[in-house]
């Protein structure tokens, strides 16, 4: 076991591992962190935590120091200045009629580095455009393409369900979804309904799906024969997972009825499972049978000899 040190760089961010460095965290929210990109301050999610030596893939950098009044200053000053590079970036983009959308600007936090993120839905030459910035600001600049779901990530908005996102208030990392999830799930398979602002499947389609596998494994499915407390047979027209309620239609001769039952109440009937109204059908006439029958009979009428009658 490997004792680390989780720090954020973005809200609802990924964690990343950092070596503690033999530093008191107590009280310390804030750190100055050594990372790839160069010196970062970053939010401490969790200290002195151990972790098995198979999740670290590559050497720990080391938390320089815990974030002092300074750093948070400095910090600020750097958020304000990537707004400032934000607008500026914008610009040039539309100066130089480039097909891509500018989403985020951020300086590392020694301001040795200014990343611009942006999406585009086909490739883009921007080298022209670094130059321009690079001539500008006076560092090192970085333009990274980010997809869709990420573009949702970092800007603040607010999903269907009038909440704000999941991805940029607590989803850390993104995890698959399919649209099986939304039929195991009985939801509207319309696009509008099941997508989310990015485009893509709602990311809240996998937090239940769980759940709805283990209640389909004990329920019966819609157009399924169920037998009744009362021992009559009926077919399953509705159900409700959650609920664990079944809406079932009972044919009686020529009555229809829909009785709701808890699933508990009944009991699932082979797929194979004729209903007791079709069991009650004459079964039909064999044609060929028929035929030989007719025949017999007209052969024993030809065979047959009127007997003359006698005179007394």
């Amino acid at each position: 076991m490997i004792k680390v040190v989780g720090v954020r760089f973005r809200k609802a961010g990924k964690i990343y591992y950092f070596a503690d460095n033999g530093l008191n965290y107590e009280g310390c929210r804030h750190v100055i962190v050594e990372t790839a990109r160069g010196i970062e301050y970053g939010h401490v999610v969790y200290a002195d935590k151990e972790v098995p030596e198979e999740e670290i893939v590559q050497d720990l950098k080391p938390v320089i120091r815990c974030a002092t009044p300074e750093d948070e200053a400095i910090y600020q000053e750097n958020l304000e200045k990537s707004k400032e590079a934000f607008q500026v970036c914008k610009a040039k983009i539309v100066e130089r009629e480039l097909d891509m959308k500018l989403v985020d600007a951020e300086y590392t936090f020694d301001r040795n580095k200014l990343l611009f993120y942006f999406t585009s839905d086909d490739r883009v030459d921007f080298r022209e455009l670094v130059k321009d910035l690079a001539t500008i600001f006076r560092t090192r600049i970085e333009l990274r393409q980010i997809g869709v779901r990420d573009e949702s990530k970092m800007i603040p908005s607010i999903g269907g369900c009038g909440r704000p996102l999941c991805c940029g208030s607590f989803l850390s990392n993104f995890h698959p979804v399919s649209i099986k999830m939304a039929k195991d799930q009985s939801l509207s398979l319309s696009p509008s309904k099941i997508s989310g602002i990015c485009g893509r499947l709602l990311c809240c389609l996998q937090y239940e799906q769980e759940t709805y596998e283990e209640l389909n494994k004990i329920s019966p499915k819609v157009g399924d024969l169920v037998k009744t407390p009362t021992g009559v047979i009926g077919e399953v027209q509705y159900i409700n997972l959650l609920r664990q309620q079944v809406k079932v239609v009972i044919k009686q001769g020529e009555d229809v009825e829909i009785v709701q039952y808890a699933v508990a109440e009944l009991e699932r009937l082979p797929k194979n499972h004729k209903a007791a109204d079709k069991q009650a059908k004459p079964e039909k006439a064999d044609p060929s049978a028929a035929k030989e029958a007719d025949k017999s009979e007209r052969d024993r009428a030809k065979g047959f000899k009127r007997q003359p009658n006698k005179k007394g």
